[in-house]
């Protein structure tokens, strides 16, 4: 059985936050949430990129797709987000994050003040603001999946502030997910190269949104998941599962 054939979660009448959704890996999560029957909710930053992100779904872009704009950059925007996510759609039980994007060209030595805020400081602070905002409302059942690359472990020159923010929301995830104990349940799901709608690589997007639902739906305590290939995305599914039966 391949990744692509893995059976799809039920996840009817689930409540999943997806901040960055309408990014390259960020569609394969809704796609994959869209599948199992959640409702998903993705903030956009205009109403024009709303309709091109529909247009990007098509038909799957149903009436459990709901697209909201909204800046959730900041503490306030992100607080003010879930506010809304909560009071609107009666509860939130997951948040997938995959909020990013690349920077290249220059040493550390020779990086300029604006490219530190804008790969680096204004990142990492939009990742904090939502796991601030949104880890308190989440329900028991549900999880936070923050989505980053592997970048956050391996040094990449020349790249070197992505690397930097990456390596912080790892640690970000594994602090929430130790201060948490039970009470809430952490993920980081640590990418290679992605398969998008731009770009060929090793895993699959929706496989990327698969493994978050498995993990939206099961009971796996918090982790922090590699995928870098069919196979390995098969093997978390099957892991996820068998832990889930125990």
């Amino acid at each position: 059985m391949t990744a692509t054939q893995w059976t799809t979660s039920d996840l009817t009448g689930h409540r999943v936050l997806v901040p960055g959704g309408t990014g390259a890996v960020g569609e394969g999560v809704v796609r994959a949430f869209l599948a199992a029957g959640a409702e998903v909710i993705v903030p956009t930053r205009s109403k024009e990129r709303s309709a091109e992100f529909r247009a990007v779904l098509g038909a799957v872009a149903d009436e459990h797709l709901h697209l909201i704009v909204h800046d959730y950059s900041t503490f306030a925007g992100a607080e003010d987000l879930v506010r809304e996510v909560v009071q609107s759609r009666g509860g939130l039980d997951s948040v997938v994050a995959p909020i990013g994007g690349w920077w290249q060209g220059r040493t550390l030595a020779e990086i300029t003040e604006d490219d530190w805020n804008a790969a680096f400081t204004g990142l990492a602070t939009t990742h904090m603001s939502v796991l601030r905002a949104a880890l308190p409302h989440l329900k028991a059942k549900g999880a936070y999946v923050v989505v980053v690359g592997d970048s956050a472990t391996w040094p990449v020159p020349g790249s070197g502030l992505v690397s930097m923010e990456q390596a912080a929301l790892l640690m970000m995830q594994r602090v929430a997910a130790a201060e948490s104990g039970e009470s809430r349940r952490v993920f980081s799901l640590v990418l290679g190269p992605v398969t998008t709608r731009s770009a060929q690589g090793a895993v699959d997007a929706v496989d990327v949104g698969r493994v978050a639902v498995a993990i939206s739906a099961g009971t796996t305590p918090s982790a922090s998941i590699g995928l870098h290939g069919p196979d390995e995305v098969q093997k978390v599914l099957a892991g996820l599962a068998t832990e889930d039966r125990r």
